[in-house]
């Protein structure tokens, strides 16, 4: 599906006051995990908003869906 783009995992930002090697486990690190798992995705080619999908990369069922707005 070329309309959307992958993001990333969603994770959880460091403190602003974090260690160095902490930030750089949040930029560069991914867990890479075969299952379940929550991602940022960009619809491009539509709405141009991202979003989060509930995705199994195994099978790569989209399982849920949200805005980041709503997940408060």
């Amino acid at each position: 599906v070329y309309e959307f783009r992958f993001g990333g995992e969603v994770k959880t930002r460091p403190a602003a006051g974090a260690p160095d090697a902490e930030w750089l486990r949040y930029s560069y690190g991914q867990k890479n995990e075969a299952g379940v798992q929550k991602e940022w995705w960009y619809h491009r080619m539509g709405c141009r908003q991202w979003f989060f999908a509930v995705r199994n990369t195994v099978t790569n069922e989209v399982l849920e869906t949200c805005f980041p707005e709503d997940t408060r």
